[in-house]
């Protein structure tokens, strides 16, 4: 237990910059996926080939090959990133293709109904998409994003692999100073599994006040 007890202060920093990792990717994933989403149902051709070419790449690349691309080439390519920027933009792009789809699909379980009574009320596709449609799939799809959440928890490990001294970097240290292979890797894996247990809970929690909302409403 000594090398924990001894070392706790950079465990803490490892979680902190995982945590740094996991967010911003997860907020910029949102955003951009969101986006895409709108993209892929759009009225403009151009529009839906971007969203569909966006979730093809962002979807089909290894997380690991995005950021060693983005680590190493990048800046041989005259493009100054950090390492910690290229875990944090590879993660970003990746997790977007999945949130793309997930809310895609809220966007198609919102009744067709109401898409052609804001038609029929001369409201523009903009209006439509951002005060109709995507306050309601949203709400339809938190668990899932909550799921995507996790996985960027998960896949922010990788960063490990071009140097970001996040949590699993700061365990395989200290694993190669104590050899206590056991202890630390056990104790690192705990910990992502309390943040995913956690997220979990917010999530059914948030799903749940919603769905209460909605029922409130009808």
């Amino acid at each position: 237990m000594t090398v924990l007890t001894d070392n706790l202060d950079l465990l803490g920093q490892g979680l902190a910059t995982t945590l740094l990792i996991a967010l911003t990717a997860y907020a910029g994933a949102l955003v951009l996926g969101t986006v895409m989403a709108v993209f892929r149902v759009s009225p403009v051709p151009p529009l839906r080939l971007v969203g569909a070419a966006w979730v093809t790449v962002a979807c089909n690349i290894p997380l690991l090959c995005l950021m060693i691309l983005a680590a190493f080439a990048l800046p041989r390519a005259g493009v100054p990133v950090s390492l910690l920027g290229a875990a944090i933009g590879s993660l970003t792009f990746s997790a977007s293709g999945f949130v793309c789809e997930t809310v895609r699909s809220g966007v198609n379980s919102v009744p067709k109904g109401q898409i052609e009574a804001s038609r029929a009320l001369g409201m523009p596709f903009s209006m439509t998409i951002t005060r109709i449609v995507l306050p309601q799939a949203l709400a339809r799809t938190v668990q899932p994003l909550v799921n995507i959440f996790i996985s960027c928890l998960i896949g922010s490990a990788l960063a490990a692999a071009i140097g970001v001294p996040e949590l699993t970097s700061v365990t395989q240290s200290l694993n190669r100073q104590y050899a206590e292979a056991v202890i630390t890797f056990l104790t690192s894996g705990l910990t992502y599994l309390a943040i995913a247990f956690a997220a979990t809970k917010v999530g059914g929690a948030l799903e749940h006040r919603l769905a209460s909302g909605r029922e409130a409403q009808a």
